[in-house]
């Protein structure tokens, strides 16, 4: 993940407002160590902190247009990029970046053009020809995003508050879905799936529908121009993630590169069930297995630190960043830059304990609603912080735009609980057996969670 900064319209293109907002580009850094950019127009400032994942070599930011008109400056990754430069015949690319679509395709098409975006991202856009400006998030907020006001009217974006804090009147999250319009003068909500207004779905369960956009989800996801590789607990969640990488990652690039055979991370206190889980289905798979070890006094130095990156007191989030962060700096130090984990699909597939409580599909429907639509304040924002600490990237291909669309499409039947949850019985969706779970990605892994955050 990289880290962005923007401040538009401060009424101060002075020396000294550069410096500081170089200065406040600095405490981003972690985001992006690999390199820095800074773009000036007039009272405009655009700033970028870079994590070098494709395209290395001349991808820095930040990005524009043939004329140097639109000017970009992007968090994140699109997946299609190739497609849409396919699109875009008329148009000349001065790098091989995925984010440089972004410039040419607001040239081409204005401000109602995100939602061709399929990927994770987070970005700010200057059009110089009339002083506008567009930000944008992506769907459910996999990237971190905030906004802010100065005292003197002008906007300020952050990929961090810590970005924001000292120099805003007021800042609140960059709400994911979204896109900021100085022309249209606010917010406009371009992410508007069917499952969004929680009406009940009635598409019946189709296992090669869920199995081929789930596939689809981790494939796209192995574009990449640095060494990666995948988060491997032992759950049900994280070992699909890693199966469907190791079976598709031969006849990628990324396989040529670096090597056909896949790298997996585990972390845990010392004879975790995790490790244990993780060791075997690494084993099964193949892949060259990393395991991290940490004491529970690891965990009680890192939390100031981790409270700092991940910016949140959220009791539940600190507790699951904690061993994320220390398993980050580690993977880092191998020289891994980009890490698939498996965040979502509890969420999509209401894998928590306390689903086994709906008592109807209509409110297990809209909990799973209400729980991917919060993502951005737990999930998404443990993932995106505890590994950009580290100047490292996670890809989680559960919240895939079109995996999610396909899944939250289905009856919600298809997912809950009919057999009352004992020790002794089995944890199951309705007519889905144990090998359809495995392969086609029903979330069963996690019924040690208490899902405590507002559950039935």
């Amino acid at each position: 993940m990289c880290g962005i900064l923007a401040v538009l319209g401060c009424s101060d293109d002075s020396q000294a407002k550069r410096v500081r907002v170089l200065e406040l580009s600095r405490r981003l850094r972690h985001r992006g160590p690999d390199w820095s950019g800074l773009y000036q127009n007039g009272d405009n400032y655009l700033a970028h902190q870079r994590l070098a994942v494709i395209d290395p070599a001349s991808g820095d930011q930040p990005l524009f247009n043939e004329d140097k008109t639109i000017v970009v400056t992007v968090n994140g990754e699109i997946y299609n990029h190739e497609e849409l430069r396919k699109r875009l015949k008329n148009h000349k690319f001065r790098t091989g970046s995925d984010c440089e679509v972004i410039a040419h395709l607001y040239e081409e098409y204005g401000v109602d053009f995100v939602d061709m975006l399929d990927g994770i991202f987070s970005f700010v856009l200057l059009d110089t020809r009339d002083n506008s400006f567009m930000v944008a998030r992506d769907a459910i907020g996999v990237t971190s995003l905030y906004i802010g006001w100065g005292l003197d009217g002008s906007v300020w974006i952050s990929s961090e508050m810590k970005g924001l804090n000292d120099d805003c009147e007021h800042f609140e999250t960059f709400p994911p879905g979204h896109f900021y319009s100085s022309k249209l003068g606010g917010f406009k909500q371009w992410y508007n799936p069917p499952w969004f207004n929680e009406s009940v779905p009635s598409t019946p369960y189709e296992p090669l529908a869920i199995r081929r956009a789930f596939e689809n989800a981790v494939i796209k996801r192995l574009m990449t121009d640095v060494p990666f590789g995948v988060l491997l607990s032992g759950g049900l969640d994280s070992s699909l993630v890693a199966s469907i990488t190791a079976r598709h990652l031969a006849g990628t690039k990324a396989a040529k590169q670096w090597g056909p055979q896949l790298h997996s991370f585990c972390v845990g206190l010392e004879g975790s069930p995790d490790l244990k889980a993780g060791k075997e289905v690494a084993e099964y798979l193949g892949t060259v297995h990393h395991e991290f070890h940490f004491s529970v006094q690891d965990g009680i130095d890192a939390i100031e630190d981790v409270i700092y990156h991940v910016e949140t007191y959220d009791v539940t989030t600190i507790r699951a960043s904690t061993p994320m962060f220390l398993m980050s700096r580690k993977i880092k130090s191998l020289g891994v830059k980009m890490v698939l984990s498996g965040e979502g699909a509890d969420e999509i597939f209401g894998g928590y304990l306390y689903f086994h409580k709906a008592p109807n599909k209509k409110e297990f429907h809209q909990e799973t609603c209400r729980k991917i639509k919060a993502l951005h304040k737990y999930d998404c924002l443990r993932a995106n912080k505890s590994t950009s600490a580290f100047g490292l990237e996670a890809r989680v291909p559960f919240l895939d735009k079109d995996f999610i669309n396909t899944a939250m499409s289905l009856d919600p039947e298809s997912k809950m609980v009919t057999t009352k949850l004992t020790s002794q019985t089995q944890y199951l969706p309705s007519q889905v057996n144990v090998e359809q779970i495995f392969y086609m990605g029903f979330s069963r892994s996690s019924q040690r969670k208490e899902g405590s955050r507002n559950g039935f």
